[in-house]
């Protein structure tokens, strides 16, 4: 993953707008932010032998988590792939990671296109989000920022109020040591130091495309051409940790995800606070 700096310009590029929505139920969509005063950021810490000064030294990378939920047969969703698109991959002003990824839900399928990456997997982790930010309903686009706060997948002006602006003590850190893919399976050996709140963390694991695109035939967004970066293939939850650990897992993979994309792909590896709480670290490695 390439990794630049949010210049100023870009974010005033940024539309302030709230943009539409397509709520998942007849009922009407409630706008209901979450807001949080004292969001964190993710911490990684890191190892560079060519430090000056020292045959090794530990470099802290802040990463900050956003989910988007969206999906091909929603003519609201693709200003919402665009902007994941625009901030995937760079970096605040604070020096925050932005991790993007796309998870393409299946309820707008039966709109007359079969969203190809939708899987029930993401509509269920949606579902799940909607409990706990008290939503009447999902709805897409949807960004979540590290669990902590849900806003209208195009409202740039709410992701970058949403978006950590400083520096803040991580309560763990998440290192991806290796990861790679063989046969039916994907293995991820990781670190994590620190200690998890209350019922602990759960550590889930995506494999995304780096990049993918799609010409859609019928539905809303008939005979368009529609683009997206770091589409979840698989999420899956790999672990339940509660203070400082080193693991393997092996993922197992279906055969639709088995063949490498052209693009590439990398991984997405996090800890979440039980019950889909906050997200207290997040690392992300190339494939």
């Amino acid at each position: 993953m390439n990794v630049v700096t949010l210049s100023r310009e870009e974010r005033l590029m940024l539309s302030p707008q709230r943009g539409d929505t397509h709520p998942a139920t007849i009922y009407p969509y409630r706008s209901n932010n979450h807001r949080t005063s004292h969001r964190r950021a993710n911490c990684t810490a890191r190892t560079n032998p060519k430090a000056l000064g020292s045959s090794s030294s530990t470099i802290r990378t802040c990463a900050v988590l956003v989910e988007l939920f969206t999906s091909e047969a929603c003519s609201s969703c693709p200003p919402a792939d665009a902007l994941l698109r625009q901030i995937d991959g760079k970096r605040t002003d604070s020096g925050h990671l932005i991790v993007g990824v796309s998870e393409h839900v299946t309820y707008w399928n039966q709109l007359g296109w079969s969203d190809p990456f939708s899987a029930p997997s993401y509509t269920e982790r949606q579902n799940a989000y909607g409990e706990r930010f008290h939503l009447d309903s999902v709805y897409t686009p949807q960004m979540v920022i590290n669990g902590e706060e849900q806003i209208v997948g195009s409202d740039s002006a709410s992701l970058l109020h949403a978006i950590p602006k400083d520096e803040q003590r991580p309560q763990l850190s998440i290192h991806i040591v290796s990861a790679s893919i063989s046969d039916n399976s994907l293995t991820v050996d990781f670190s994590l130091s620190g200690s998890a709140p209350g019922r602990g963390a759960d550590i889930f694991a995506i494999l995304a495309d780096d990049t993918t695109s799609s010409n859609v035939l019928r539905g809303e967004n008939s005979d368009r051409t529609l683009s997206h970066v770091s589409v979840a293939r698989t999420i899956t939850r790999v672990a339940t940790v509660q203070t400082s650990t080193e693991r393997t897992v092996h993922i197992p993979l279906s055969t639709s995800v088995q063949v490498p994309p052209s693009q590439g792909r990398h991984l997405i590896l996090f800890a979440q606070a039980a019950g889909l709480g906050r997200v207290l670290g997040v690392d992300t490695k190339p494939l």
